[in-house]
């Protein structure tokens, strides 16, 4: 059975992109089956995996809103994962799905089109909360939130928790907020070490260890056009990665935990 993991977090430069590249690779060792999902129209993902978005005829945003085969656009990647990639054209899908009847499943669609294709199908969200991430939470069976380990890279959280609020109530009754990732950690400071003790009080969130270090090796990696198992396989941001993706297989394997009481007010105050 597929797993279906949305990604995502509305701002910015958090290693959002980064992690999803780095878990396929990381699953994808494990022997698993993966196909990743670029979202975002700046095609970050799509970039770092060796493909250069300007060269596609055909992308994700033709599978969403012109009815195209995702078979057909799907392309093998070096790191041994799959990827339906992005490019800037998907920047017109919300216009486009905006007076589509069933918008929000269109991406849900798309997965249960591939069937058993895949063991895992990793969504990655663009930093927004508009119609593309509301449709990839739609199709998810988890979200995981990568946070900075920063003070201010928590404003928004309370955001996104709301908009996991909604997608249960009307489109998806079955999603779990798997957890947040802390990212870019520096647990040579104080003030990183004092965010990570305080992320799980904070939004009343299951924490996906071990955080994943700062480094430039990260930096490195796009430039490669592979993730950072592949340009720099014993360094500790990759060690981290496989760690990560060794604990999401085994939260894949739990049953379905009884509906969460998070609330709209609940979320908000805690952000």
């Amino acid at each position: 059975m597929t797993t279906t993991l949305a990604i995502a977090n509305q701002k910015g430069g958090v290693a959002k992109t980064t992690s999803v590249a780095s878990i396929g690779a990381a699953l994808a060792e494990l022997g698993h089956s993966v196909l990743l999902v670029d979202l975002d129209p700046q095609a970050c993902l799509t970039f770092s995996l060796g493909i250069d978005p300007e060269d596609l005829e055909v992308s994700v945003h033709h599978v969403l809103t012109r009815g195209v085969d995702a078979a057909e656009v799907i392309l093998e990647t070096e790191d041994g994962v799959d990827l339906l990639p992005a490019t800037i054209e998907l920047a017109r899908a919300e216009a486009d799905l905006l007076t589509r009847t069933g918008r929000e499943h269109v991406i849900r669609t798309v997965v249960e089109d591939l069937g058993d294709d895949y063991d895992w199908v990793l969504l990655d969200c663009p930093p927004s909360l508009g119609v593309l991430t509301v449709a990839a939470l739609t199709a998810a069976q988890g979200v995981l939130v990568p946070l900075q380990c920063e003070t201010l890279s928590h404003r928004g959280v309370g955001q996104l928790l709301d908009t996991v609020h909604d997608v249960r109530r009307f489109t998806n009754k079955g999603l779990e907020v798997w957890g947040v990732l802390p990212t870019l950690y520096d647990g040579r400071t104080n003030h990183a070490r004092t965010v990570l003790e305080t992320i799980s009080e904070t939004y009343d969130l299951e924490v996906v260890e071990p955080p994943i270090p700062k480094t430039i090796k990260f930096a490195e990696a796009p430039a490669a056009g592979r993730s950072i198992l592949a340009t720099s396989r014993s360094s500790k941001g990759a060690a981290a990665y496989r760690e990560v993706a060794a604990n999401l297989v085994l939260r894949a394997q739990r049953p379905p935990a009884p509906r969460a009481s998070t609330t709209r007010s609940k979320a908000r105050s805690k952000a």
